[in-house]
């Protein structure tokens, strides 16, 4: 069996440390895994996208349209953005946060959280909103959107990975320092979804 996950957000909110945490947490598994990020010309403030494909009959690293099981967006935009990769029936984690990307700075009628929500759930077979910035005070900093969303998406069910080898990712990826504060945000996105 394959899953298909797709990672996007801005640039500088941890799209690409997401999606290797996801790929390391699958080898842990014994998991095949292809990944590929396009991220073109963003910086930060621009459209990052990461592909992860697990699975023995994936052979690009690149999701086509309409193949992605989930969507994990660390922003609503985004979400949006990219909701034709998402296959019919299939699942979104999105951050409730609208932070617009460089690409949508300056323009006259900005989307609010309510209309994208509306529009996400008349076209997604789920979708997990999570307030990670709630989660964030509580946590007293804001750099871990990331493993949040990555607890959310777990519980959710990614396929043959459990939060335990997430947190085994964490600990073999991330610097020593950083690992406690990231497990804490992982399992408080695993169960604190909206």
């Amino acid at each position: 069996m394959s899953v298909n996950i797709l990672i996007c957000g801005i640039g500088g909110q941890g799209t690409v440390l997401a999606a290797k945490l996801l790929d390391q947490a699958a080898l842990l598994c014994g998991l095949t895994v292809h990944s590929a990020e396009t991220i073109g010309m963003a910086q930060r403030g621009g459209s990052v996208v990461s592909h992860v494909r697990i699975g023995e009959n994936c052979w690009s690293p690149l999701i086509t349209l309409g193949q992605a099981d989930m969507i994990i967006s660390f922003e609503m935009t985004e979400a949006v953005r990219n909701i034709q990769y998402l296959k019919r029936g299939g699942t979104i984690v999105v951050n409730k946060k609208v932070t617009l990307s460089s690409v949508c700075a300056g323009k006259e009628n900005s989307a609010d959280e309510n209309s994208l929500l509306e529009f996400l759930n008349k076209n997604c077979g789920s979708v997990c909103v999570v307030d990670s910035e709630k989660i964030c005070c509580e946590l007293g900093t804001s750099k871990v959107v990331n493993t949040i969303l990555l607890g959310a998406a777990a519980s959710r069910g990614i396929n043959g990975i459990s939060i335990e080898k997430i947190k085994e990712a964490l600990r073999t990826t991330v610097k020593p320092a950083l690992v406690d504060i990231n497990i804490k945000a992982l399992e408080k996105g695993f169960g604190g979804k909206i």
